[in-house]
C-alpha cells in the first residue's frame, strides 16, 4: 500500500464524495475497485455516486454560488495562493498516487504531472489579479460575470493536471463547481478535495463526486442547476455529454481527441527535430490528447529519419514506474491496453513498415500493462493507424513531397488540437503555422506556457482551457447601457 494509499483509507475518504464543506457517505452501494496498472492488482475500492449524489452536490454549489461569486477578487484569489502552496507542499504524496492510480513513471509525476498542475492554480490566481471584469465602451459598462454552478468532467491520463486546468479558472471567475473526476483515477482527485477543505473553501464552493460517465456525467450535464459542462475526455464521450446537456441549453467546453501533426520541414536539423519528435509524441507514454503522433518527413529524408526515430525510441526505459531509472510505466488501464495492441496489429495488417517495436510487452516485463514503443514509417495518410486517435506509444511517420502538401496531409483529420512544426527559417514556419487548422502550434519545442490557450477545432472539441482565455470560458457577458453618464 502507498503512503498515498494509507492516508486515504486511515483519513476514510475513499468510501466518501466532498460535499458542502463535508465528508459524506454516497446515497447508493455502488463501488469502483483501483487498479494499479504496474502489478495488475487492486490498490482500492472507491465509492460511485448516483443521481441524488449529483443533486445534493449540485443544490449545495448552487447556495454558495451567490456569495462566493460576489467575494472580492482578491478574497479568491488568496484561496488560490492557499491551495497553490498545500499542493507543492504535499508534492511527494500526490505523485505517488498518480503513480499507483495510472502508472505514471514516478520521476515524470514529480517533474511534470504535479508541478504542472499546480501552476494552472498560480496562473488562474495571477490572472485574476488583474482581470478587468468591468470594462467601458461609451456609456456602456461591458460586465463579465461568473457563469454560475459549473461541473466538471475530468480524464485518467492527467488526473490532477486537469483538475487544476478546470477548478482553478472556474473558481477564480467566481464559480462554484461539481468535480466528477474518472473513476479510473480517482485517489488524486480525493488528495486535491482535502486540499480544498485544508485550505479553507467556503462550504459548496468546490464538491466532489466520483461516478461512472453514465451515471454521474450524464446526471451533471442534463441537471437544470447546472449552468456549464466543462469535460476533458474522447469525442464520443464529448458527443454524449453535449447530447445530455443540450435539452437544458447549457454551456458546454469539450476538450476531445486529436491526432496531432510534426511537420518536420526539409531545413529542419534532424538530429534535434527527430528526438525530440519521437520523447513529444510518447509523454505520458502518448496518452496525451495533443500527443504529436503523426510525423510528417520530406520522402528524401525518410530513411535517416528513420534510423535517428529509432535510436530515441530504443533509449526509452519501460519498466516498474517507481524506479529512479524508468522513464515510462505502464500504460493506464486493460481497455487502452488491449486498444493499443489492437491498432498496432492494424498497423502490421494495413503495410506500414515497423521501425522498432511491435505488439506485446517489452520481453522483461510479463506482468503489468507494459505497451512498447512503436514506430511506423511509410504510413500513408489513409491508413487507420495515421487517422485514429490511438492514445498510446505508437508514432506513425508518413512522407511528404512538398511543403503544401505536407500541410494538407497535416489537415487530412477530423481532429484539429494541437501541431508541431520544426525548421529553420522562421517566416517559413509561422506561414506553416498559419495554415494548420487547430488550436495550439509549437514551433521548434518551445517550453511549456501555461498562460497559452489551448483547446480544439473540428472534432477536438471547443473553448479554450489554460491561461486568461480558460478563466474566460466560466464567465458570461453583460451590457449595461447608460452605465456611465
Amino acid at each position: 500500500m502507498t503512503s498515498a494509499v494509507r492516508h486515504l483509507t486511515e483519513a476514510g475518504f475513499l468510501g466518501k464524495f466532498y460535499i458542502d464543506g463535508e465528508w459524506r457517505k454516497p446515497t447508493g452501494l455502488a463501488t469502483a475497485i483501483v487498479v494499479n496498472p504496474a502489478i495488475e492488482q487492486p490498490v482500492a475500492e472507491i465509492a460511485l455516486g448516483d443521481d441524488e449524489d449529483v443533486d445534493c452536490a449540485v443544490v449545495a454549489a448552487r447556495k454558495a454560488f451567490t456569495g462566493w461569486s460576489r467575494k472580492p477578487a482578491a478574497e479568491r484569489a488568496a484561496l488560490l495562493d492557499r491551495v497553490h502552496g498545500l499542493l507543492l507542499d504535499r508534492l511527494e504524496l500526490f505523485a505517488q498516487a498518480i503513480t499507483c492510480e495510472m502508472g505514471a513513471a514516478i520521476t515524470y509525476a514529480r517533474r511534470a504531472q504535479v508541478p504542472l498542475a499546480a501552476e494552472h492554480i498560480r496562473v488562474a490566481r495571477d490572472n485574476l489579479a488583474t482581470y478587468p471584469f468591468i470594462a467601458t465602451r461609451g456609456s456602456t459598462a461591458i460586465m463579465r460575470e461568473a457563469i454560475g454552478v459549473c461541473g466538471l468532467i475530468t480524464p485518467w491520463n492527467w488526473p490532477l493536471y486537469q483538475i487544476t486546468a478546470k477548478v482553478a479558472p472556474a473558481l477564480a471567475a467566481g464559480c462554484t463547481v461539481v468535480l466528477k473526476p474518472s473513476e479510473l483515477s480517482p485517489l488524486s482527485a480525493l488528495l486535491f478535495a482535502k486540499v480544498m477543505d485544508d485550505a479553507g473553501c467556503p462550504p459548496g464552493v468546490f464538491n466532489l463526486v466520483n461516478g461512472t460517465g453514465p451515471v454521474v456525467g450524464t446526471g451533471l450535464a442534463s441537471h437544470p442547476q447546472v449552468d456549464m459542462i466543462s469535460i476533458t475526455g474522447s469525442t464520443r464521450a464529448g458527443v454524449l455529454v453535449a447530447q445530455a446537456a443540450a435539452p437544458t441549453v447549457k454551456r458546454v467546453a469539450q476538450e476531445l481527441g486529436g491526432k496531432s501533426p510534426n511537420i518536420i520541414l526539409p531545413d529542419a536539423d534532424l538530429s534535434r527535430a527527430v528526438p525530440l519528435g519521437v520523447a513529444a509524441a510518447f509523454r505520458n507514454l502518448g496518452q496525451s490528447c495533443s500527443a504529436p503522433t503523426r510525423m510528417l518527413v520530406s520522402r528524401s529524408q525518410m530513411a535517416k529519419v528513420e534510423i535517428l526515430a529509432a535510436a530515441a525510441a530504443s533509449e526509452l526505459v519501460v519498466g516498474d514506474p517507481l524506479a529512479e531509472s524508468t522513464t515510462h510505466g505502464p500504460i493506464a488501464n486493460p481497455p487502452q491496453f488491449e486498444r493499443i495492441q489492437a491498432m498496432i496489429g492494424i498497423g502490421l495488417e494495413e503495410g506500414a513498415k515497423l521501425v522498432i517495436g511491435g505488439p506485446g510487452r517489452p520481453n522483461d516485463l510479463q506482468v503489468g500493462f507494459y505497451a512498447r514503443p512503436t514506430i511506423f514509417s511509410n504510413v500513408n495518410r489513409d491508413m487507420r493507424i495515421a487517422q485514429e486517435e490511438i492514445f498510446g506509444p505508437v508514432l506513425s511517420i508518413i512522407p511528404y513531397d512538398t511543403v503544401d502538401g505536407a500541410v494538407e496531409i497535416a489537415n487530412d483529420t477530423v481532429y484539429g488540437l494541437g501541431a508541431h512544426v520544426q525548421g529553420t527559417d522562421i517566416e517559413t514556419m509561422q506561414a506553416v503555422a498559419g495554415q494548420i487548422r487547430s488550436g495550439q502550434v509549437h514551433l521548434n519545442y518551445p517550453d511549456w506556457d501555461p498562460n497559452a490557450p489551448f483547446g480544439g477545432y473540428k472534432r477536438s472539441g471547443n473553448g479554450r482551457e489554460y491561461g486568461r482565455e480558460g478563466m474566460e470560458e466560466y464567465l458570461e457577458t453583460k451590457a449595461v447601457l447608460g452605465f456611465y453618464r
